[in-house]
């Protein structure tokens, strides 16, 4: 470990900022709370202003870990306390500083904070607790501001956490308990679980206090996520998108997070990724997921014991489609909502927008088309008023030549000079800004 006792904010900031681009569960807030004139920032519904790198990874917020020294030796994790790599920690107050500092020039719009573990995981949750209380209380912050609870932490600070933050979340790390205790042998599913609980009923509960009491302080309004690691176990996609149903189930969770593992460690419990992280599976399972959450599919609709994973050629909807040929072609003009959205190329919006024009007449392609149907996908699976829009083959092989998606730009690889994390260090103005040499940089109105 590299211990390097005077270290500059500047040189913090790198370290902490770049250990937390592995974490990719940070969204947009999925909350409205208007600042109430006294404070600082607000929140609204639109979410923050998000960007993205190659690889899919969110890179908005001051995404960054209070510390990055940690007492748990996570076999697939960079900060793993075997690893020999330079460790820095915030004070509260220097973590307070900078999320104003740069909320007031306009990089940021809220905060999204995870941390190593330093000494406990009580002890660790406390300092991330005094540093949101000191955002909120005595910098009268009112942007967005995501939590990472660390499992084990005592229950009270979580709790008192939970009114301060907008959202938070718990890392399920691996997909099964029995991954969980070969690569992370210092967390339990147990462990993981129980702060979940805890935060799925404090949010019940406040929802409850809130139609007796309009005052009523809100707990964790935006709700919470999860994020597993995939690639570095050998579950199937049956195996992921199994747990991630029943997490939408049983934890009224907003969102699961898939994160391509990467290779950042040799150990012999951990795979040899020749090809670079598996970044087309992951854009899959996010498909697979947004099957789930909007559009009715079953895990086991979707997979079989035959069949336990994706097709990475097509996206899971064609896939689905091309395995039950024998409930298509579907008549636009006479079939059922729920029907429509199982056709691809046909997506929620533009389901409702076919129901609301049968009412006025009849269907046909043109029409799909300026609905936003992608007819390259849909023209295989429909019919309009009987006719089809070119002959069709109802044939396994035959549609999975068709519909296989060839020249789409998705990053199968970990190639660093394609997609990388951006930082607020790539923006020419922060070098000055850190060193506060007098540029006057362009401050908020609010």
């Amino acid at each position: 470990m590299q211990i390097q006792e005077k270290m500059s904010l500047y040189e913090k900031l790198k370290i902490l900022s770049d250990a937390a681009k592995y974490d990719v569960a940070c969204t947009s807030s999925g909350v409205t709370r208007r600042g109430d004139g006294r404070g600082m920032g607000n929140c609204t519904a639109a979410g923050i202003c998000h960007s993205f790198s190659g690889d899919g990874r969110c890179i908005s917020l001051l995404k960054v870990l209070f510390t990055n020294e940690c007492i748990y030796n996570c076999r697939y994790c960079v900060n793993r306390s075997d690893n020999d790599v330079p460790r820095a920690s915030f004070t509260p107050q220097e973590l307070c500083g900078l999320t104003m500092e740069f909320y007031r020039r306009n990089y940021i719009e809220g905060l999204f904070l995870s941390s190593g573990i330093l000494k406990n995981p009580t002890y660790t949750m406390e300092l991330i607790y005094e540093t949101i209380r000191m955002l909120r209380q005595e910098h009268h912050f009112q942007g967005y501001i995501h939590v990472k609870a660390i499992p084990g932490a005592d229950a009270g600070i979580v709790e008192r956490l939970g009114y301060l933050a907008d959202r938070m979340s718990v890392n399920l790390e691996l997909p099964t308990a029995e991954s969980l205790k070969r690569l992370a042998p210092n967390k339990t599913r147990s462990m993981i679980l129980k702060p979940m609980r805890q935060i799925q009923n404090g949010v019940v509960n406040s929802r409850e206090e809130m139609m007796l009491y309009r005052n009523a302080p809100r707990f964790v309004p935006a709700g919470q996520s999860t994020q597993m690691i995939i690639g570095a176990t050998p579950e199937t996609d049956y195996q992921i998108m199994s747990v991630a149903e029943s997490l939408y189930q049983g934890f009224a969770l907003k969102r699961v997070f898939y994160s391509a593992y990467v290779q950042v460690n040799e150990d012999r419990e951990l795979p040899a990724l020749l090809q670079g992280p598996p970044l087309l599976r992951e854009h899959r399972l996010y498909q697979a997921d947004w099957l789930l959450r909007f559009y009715g599919f079953r895990a086991s609709e979707l997979f079989s014991e035959d069949k336990p994973n994706l097709d990475i050629r097509l996206d899971p909807k064609c896939d689905w489609a091309i395995r039950n040929l024998g409930l298509f072609p579907v008549e636009v003009n006479r079939a059922e909502y729920a029907m429509l959205l199982r056709v691809p190329g046909i997506g929620v919006k533009s389901a409702m927008r076919i129901l609301k024009a049968r009412r006025h007449g009849t269907v046909d392609f043109p029409d799909l088309k300026k609905m936003g149907v992608a007819l390259k996908r849909a023209s295989w699976f429909l019919t309009c008023r009987g006719k089809t829009m070119h002959p069709l083959r109802l044939e396994e092989h035959f549609l999975t030549e068709h519909l296989a998606e060839r020249g789409k730009r998705i990053p199968v690889s970990g190639d660093e000079s394609g997609c990388r994390q951006m930082t607020l260090f790539d923006f020419p103005e922060f070098e000055a800004c850190q060193q506060d040499v007098g540029v006057k940089p362009v401050y908020r109105g609010d």
